[in-house]
Order: C-alpha cells, then structure tokens, then sequence
C-alpha cells in the first residue's frame, strides 16, 4: 500500500493522520507486506512532511508490515542525517524497514529549500554515493560533492566512542527501491545496473510500463546483471466493489477520481513537459488526457472477478512482476473503502494467484 497521501484539505490534518494509521493497521491483518508513504513539505494535500516519524507510529502499532518512506526527497537533506536516521529507523524496526530513494516533486518545495528543479536527478545521484559509503564504511570520511561535503576524520576518538556513523540493521543496507515515471529513464536504468528495485508510477499506461521494464533489463544488463521480475513493483488505482457498475462510479465520483483530476491540474500547470508523462503515447492530445482516458486505460474498477481479470490481462500485457502496490486515498467514504479493502485481500488477491500459479 502507498499512501501519497493525498487529503481533503478541509479535513482535520490529525483526522487525516489517524485515518492513514488506521488503514495501516488493516493492511497487516488483510496480508498486505509492505506500506509506503510520501513526503511532502509545502502542500495541503499531500500532508506528510516527515514519513519516517509517521512510519516509527506505525511500526508501535503493528507486528510484521515492512514500512518506507517513498521516497525520501534526497535534494532537502543532508545525506549523513538520511544515513543516520533511517539506520536508526531500521533498528528501531527489527529490520522492517524498505528503502525509497528519489527527488521531490511539489515546485514548493524546491523553492522553500532552494533546490533547482532542473538539478535534482544530479542532487540523488550525489546523495545516494555519499549514503552507500557510510552504510558499507567506517571513517575517517573524506566526502567532495557537488552539493555536499562530509569530513570526519580530525576529532575521531574511539575509545571515547566519538567519530562512528550507525549502520543499519540489515545488512550491507535495507532492500533500496526508486520510483519511476517517464519512458527511457537515465535514472531507472541506473538503478537497475546498481540493483535497486523499481516502483512503477500508478498512473502511467501499460505501453509505459512495458518500455520500463526494458530500461531496467538493459541497465541490468550494463552491470552484468540479470534482471529478476520479481524486483519489479508495479502501483496501481484499484476499486472493488460487490458490482463492478457501482465500482466505476464509485471510482469515478469518489477520492479516487478526485485524486487523478488533482494529479492532472498538478501536472498541467507545473510541469515543463505538461502532460506528456500520463499519456500513452506521443499522438495522445493533452484534451485526452483526462478522468476519461484513466477510468478506461489505467484505473482498475470493478468486481472481484473483474478486477482479478483486469490484472491477470496486465500481467500479460507486461510480463511478470513482483509486487502490486495498491494507492490509498482520501476516506471520503469510510465503509466503501473499507469494503474495497476487504474484498481485495479476501477475493482478488486468492484468485489472482491461484490463476498465476496455474499459469507456471
């Protein structure tokens, strides 16, 4: 589960907090592995600003759920105090804890920390060296970026316990994902060569999705490596209902349509490319781009054994993959959701993998 989050901005911020809590909690009991959550800084929307201090809540109300942040905005901090505080995360988990590295997203938030939209694939880059060195390293430290230095090395005293940057629990460091949005990404085909498991966008179209997996098997392949669907997460929209008639309308009308229309205008009036990234293709008119084309090309709503169909014709459509990453949304309607939830976990979830596993 990957919560953006993305909120009423009437809504209570602690009424939104405890809402996604709670949705935490019946994630573990219906199964769910592993729960994610966005960082955000400037916007009330999406209303996490520091995911690792929501995550350690839910980490004291749960028993097995893997949690991360997705993805620690690397250009708005330090690298040390990343390195450090998610080893400490990690510890204080058990290990439970994923790994998302990526830029920030929201105009505002660049602007508030000074960062230049056009250099933060240069500021990750930079960020995640610096992270893998004091992971896998012990000092001294003589780090020279672009962005930052780290020194540690003229008042290290070990008898005194001074000069040691805390590893994480897992070892060399917890499983790293990065997400992933546009076609032919430099970014994701570097993570592939250094092994990061990719999280697919949840509203990109299958012919996206296809062209990635491509660039994640060639930046595999640069390495010397093989490349395993089974490192692949691949997020998507999806509504249950106990008719798919009253799921599509549903989807439609409820958060989850609002949710897309709000990426939409985001993505309209801030990106420098527009609109280009949701579509299907180069010929796809920016009119097209709309709650339309999602509910028929990218959103799956339905019944149980629609939406159980709907993935096993994606799966097919795209190969293979490892984990399907559902997105929360606003509780706008508490029972309905909670009914999506249930009927997921309980039918589609069987019958999916029954059907895969009959597949081979």
């Amino acid at each position: 589960m990957f919560v953006m989050p993305v909120h009423d901005p009437a809504k209570p911020l602690a009424q939104c907090y405890d809402e996604d809590l709670e949705l935490a909690v019946q994630c573990e009991e219906t199964g769910f592995t592993d729960f994610w959550v966005g960082e955000h800084h400037s916007s009330t929307v999406e209303n996490i600003v520091m995911p690792e201090v929501f995550l350690a809540k839910v980490l004291g109300m749960t028993r097995t759920i893997r949690v991360g942040a997705a993805p620690v905005c690397l250009p708005y901090h330090h690298p040390v105090h990343v390195a450090s505080r998610l080893a400490f995360l990690d510890h204080l988990s058990h290990g439970r804890l994923n790994v998302c590295f990526g830029p920030g997203a929201i105009p505002t938030d660049l602007e508030v920390y000074g960062i230049d939209p056009t250099e933060t694939g240069a500021y990750v880059a930079e960020a995640i060296v610096m992270i893998l060195k004091i992971w896998t390293t012990d000092p001294p430290y003589e780090l020279h970026g672009k962005y930052w230095n780290i020194c540690l090395q003229k008042t290290i005293d070990l008898e005194m316990g001074m000069g040691t940057l805390h590893k994480p629990l897992q070892q060399p460091y917890p499983p790293i994902f990065v997400p992933s949005i546009n076609r032919a990404s430099r970014g994701l085909h570097a993570a592939a060569a250094r092994g990061f498991h990719p999280i697919s966008h949840h509203m990109i179209h299958t012919n996206v999705l296809i062209d990635q997996w491509r660039t994640y098997e060639a930046g595999a392949e640069s390495a010397g490596r093989t490349a395993s669907p089974g490192d692949w997460c691949v997020s998507r929209n999806i509504f249950v209902a106990d008719s798919t008639k009253e799921a599509r309308q549903l989807a439609r009308t409820n958060s989850l349509g609002a949710c897309i229309e709000y990426i939409i205008e985001l993505t309209r009036r801030t990106s420098p490319t527009g609109l280009s990234m949701w579509k299907r293709d180069d010929k796809m008119d920016d009119d097209e781009c709309n709650l339309d084309y999602f509910m028929d090309q990218v959103i799956i709503a339905g019944d149980p054994d629609t939406v159980t169909a709907k993935l096993l014709e994606l799966r097919e459509q795209i190969g293979a993959f490892g984990t399907l990453v559902l997105v929360a949304h606003d509780w706008d309607d508490r029972n309905h959701w909670m009914r999506s939830l249930d009927l997921f976990a309980k039918e589609v979830v069987p019958a999916f993998n029954q059907s895969v596993g009959a597949m081979g």
